[in-house]
This record gives C-alpha cells, sequence and structure tokens, in this order.
C-alpha cells in the first residue's frame, strides 16, 4: 500500500497550508477574541463576523473549495462548486489535507468542508434523489445554506442507536415527525436550512430496518430549539450544538432519504468517511500541540533549566511524536481501505481510528496544556479549546467503547467459523 499523495493532492496540500498560513492564521486569535467580546457584551455571538465570509470567498477563489468531495460520487458537482481541476479526492488524498486544516477551528468552515454540513452533502451526493439535491445539495455546495443532523436523544441511551425514540409516521403523503434530540450541531448558525432527521417508523421491524431519515426545512412548524448546549462550557458560536424538539412536524413523504426503513444504510454510509475526516483533523490539532508544547518547553525556563530538561519532558515529547506518527498510518491505512473495498470491507480499521486518535489527541494536548502551566487551561491559547475537541470526539460518531467493540466482533469473527 502506497499512502503518498498524488501529484493533485500535493498540489492542494501545499495550497492549503499556504492559504492557512497567509489569510488564516493572521487573524483567527482576533476573529475569538472579538467572538468573546460579543458574548461578554451581551451581544449576539451567533450571528457570523463577516471576516468569516472574507475568508471563504477568497478560499473559494483560489480553488480551496469543497475538497472533501469523493471521488466516487462527485461527478460534475466537483467542477461546479469544487476545486481546481474538477474530480474529487480519494479518501487517502483527502487525508492530508484534512490533517492540515485540524490546526484551525476555522479552516474546515473556511473551505466549505466542516461537519456536519461535509457529512450531509455525502448523504446527499450518494443517497439523494435529483429533487432533493437540487433543492438541498447545491445550495450547501455552494455554501449559502448550512445544515443539521439529529440523530442523538435525550432519553435513551444513544450509544445504541435502535434505543431511538422519535418517530417518524407515515401519514398518506406525508410524514409526521414527533420527538426530542440533542447535541444537534450546526443549528444555531442563522443559515441553518435543513436538518437530517432520523426516528422509528416500522416499531415492530428487524431493529436496522425500522428507522427513517427525513429532510425537514428549518423553518417547518412543530420545530423548536430547546437550548443551545455548551460542551464544556463552549457555545462553539456561530454553529452550536442545540436540543431540538419536534412536535407534529408535516413534511412531504418526498423528503425521505432513500425510502422508508433505511435510515440505518445511510447511517453506516455517512459515518465511514466522516470518521475518517475527524481523525484526521484531530492529527492536525495534535500536531498543532506537540510544537506549542516544544517551542513553550524551549523558550521558558524554571529551576535554571528549560522546561524541556525538566521532569521527563523529553521523554514526553519523544512519545507524543510516536504516538501521533501510529495515529497518522493507522487512518491512512483505514482510508486506503475505504478506497479500496468500501465502508463494509474497513469496519474493523474505522471503528480502531475511532477509539485511537481521539484519546491520542487528548493525551498530547493534555501535555501541552501542562508545558503551559496556567496559561494552558486559560483562553489566551487554543488549548484548552483543543482538549474539550478531543475530549468531545471521544463521544461523537459514537463512543469509545462501542467502537472497540467492533474490533473485537471482527477480530473474533475470524476464529469463529465452523462454530
Amino acid at each position: 500500500m502506497d499512502f503518498a499523495p498524488s501529484a493533485r493532492a500535493a498540489d492542494l496540500v501545499e495550497r492549503v497550508g499556504r492559504f492557512m498560513d497567509e489569510e488564516i492564521a493572521p487573524v483567527e486569535a482576533r476573529y475569538h477574541r472579538e467572538v468573546a467580546a460579543l458574548r461578554d457584551r451581551g451581544e449576539d455571538p451567533w450571528t457570523p463576523l463577516p471576516l468569516l465570509a472574507e475568508l471563504r470567498a477568497k478560499a473559494r477563489g483560489a480553488g480551496l473549495w469543497n475538497l472533501f468531495l469523493p471521488a466516487a460520487h462527485a461527478g460534475a458537482y466537483a467542477e461546479r462548486f469544487g476545486t481546481d481541476g474538477g474530480a474529487g479526492l480519494s479518501n487517502t488524498d483527502y487525508a492530508p489535507i484534512a490533517e492540515l486544516t485540524g490546526r484551525s477551528f476555522l479552516a474546515p468552515h473556511v473551505f466549505n468542508c466542516n461537519a456536519p454540513d461535509s457529512g450531509n452533502m455525502e448523504v446527499l451526493l450518494q443517497y439523494g434523489n435529483q429533487e432533493q439535491r437540487d433543492r438541498w445539495l447545491d445550495p450547501l455546495l455552494d455554501g449559502t445554506i448550512r445544515s443539521a443532523f439529529a440523530m442523538t436523544e435525550p432519553e435513551v441511551a444513544s450509544s445504541d442507536a435502535t434505543n431511538m425514540a422519535a418517530t417518524a409516521e407515515l401519514d398518506g403523503d406525508e410524514v409526521v415527525l414527533n420527538g426530542r434530540k440533542w447535541w444537534t450541531t450546526g443549528i444555531g448558525h442563522p443559515d441553518c436550512a435543513v436538518i437530517l432527521f432520523m426516528g422509528s417508523t416500522y416499531p415492530d421491524a428487524e431493529k436496522h430496518r425500522r428507522h427513517t431519515m427525513v429532510l425537514v426545512p428549518r423553518d417547518t412548524p412543530g420545530v423548536r430549539v430547546e437550548r443551545m448546549l455548551p460542551a464544556m462550557g463552549r457555545y462553539d458560536e456561530p454553529f452550536g450544538h442545540g436540543e431540538l424538539s419536534f412536535t407534529d412536524v408535516r413534511v412531504p413523504a418526498a423528503n425521505i432519504l432513500l425510502g422508508p426503513g433505511r435510515a440505518f444504510d445511510i447511517a453506516q454510509g455517512r459515518l465511514g468517511p466522516g470518521r475518517v475526516h475527524h481523525c484526521m483533523r484531530l492529527i492536525g490539532l495534535a500536531e498543532s500541540a506537540l510544537e506549542a508544547a516544544c517551542r513553550r518547553g524551549l523558550e521558558r525556563t524554571a529551576f535554571g533549566k528549560p522546561l524541556v530538561n525538566l521532569g521527563g519532558n523529553r521523554e514526553r515529547i519523544a512519545k507524543a511524536r510516536i504516538a501521533i506518527d501510529s495515529a497518522r498510518l493507522l487512518v491512512l491505512n483505514a482510508a486506503w481501505k475505504l478506497d479500496t473495498v468500501g465502508a463494509l470491507g474497513a469496519l474493523s480499521e474505522i471503528s480502531q481510528i475511532k477509539a485511537q486518535v481521539p484519546t491520542v489527541a487528548q493525551e498530547v494536548i493534555d501535555f501541552a496544556m501542562q508545558m503551559h502551566g496556567g496559561a494552558g487551561v486559560s483562553d489566551d491559547f487554543p488549548l484548552a479549546a483543543a482538549w474539550s475537541t478531543a475530549r468531545a470526539i471521544r463521544l461523537a460518531d459514537g463512543p469509545d467503547e462501542v467502537h472497540l467493540g467492533m474490533v473485537a466482533r471482527v477480530e473474533l469473527a475470524k476464529y469463529a467459523v465452523g462454530r
């Protein structure tokens, strides 16, 4: 297996890196300070600052737009809304680009590659009909609307998605939605126009054939944002995570994706590439934390020595480098398996990275925080926000325990033939 990026991907990595250095890095700290100042003054922090639109326009003008578009499903969309060169990228080629964007909290959105929009766009590419694509995919790729994904619920153990209590009942040419969802990412953005909702339609069917995925316009009567949820004290404006209620929400049955009872087919197809994207962005986040730790350790002294020469810090730096490089290879292997044998053939590899990489990132960031002392837990540096991100992703798209269980299941199946 060869993980070297193609010539086109290598060119994009260089251009993305240069854009981030020249356009995003010089303004990112100021952007976060301005959002915090709005919040402190009691003003609205949910309206995106003009700076975001300016950066997005520059990125699109540079041909660095919708970089996530998958080679298998991009087609004409990559030519109309994608990067220079038209065709989409393989998972292996996109992985190093995702790693770069993970070094910045703004970059994924600037390049129109942020979750949950990229995953929702892939769902529409792979499972949407032409009418659904025309209405929702085109403006998402164009960057004129945003989206949200409503799956997790507060009243059930959502690590087992078959527990889902929300309903999507067929009623003639309509589908009626009821229930409560939370951690619906993206719902706080004023441009959020569509929600992908998952609910039970056939409660007596086989457990993976009960649920339906429905496209719900954000302004449909009965859809209510009950509250925005802080993740470890951070609201992540202007995107945010919300708790939503759906009360007798009626939308046309034509808004159902793929068909009634097919939601788990969609969810599994959606989560494979999305987990690769999450994990590669976390590799970038860990890299930036290790860089910060090394710089801090060389610049600061205590007890007459540079911090790097105290308390086993050199060994910690070495172990962090080994852990990051090992995690990267694990993710590239999963991306390669996705490209060559598909999501079903890469079940173990996808679960391996989802269980391993957030933990690696969290440990490296924790070390960087320790090297920064009190500053590490403040907002003067991005480390506390980075740690919170890595910790939250150990729950998002399934907790560690679920993924470790999948790895074990695949491994044990090798020895269960004939038993």
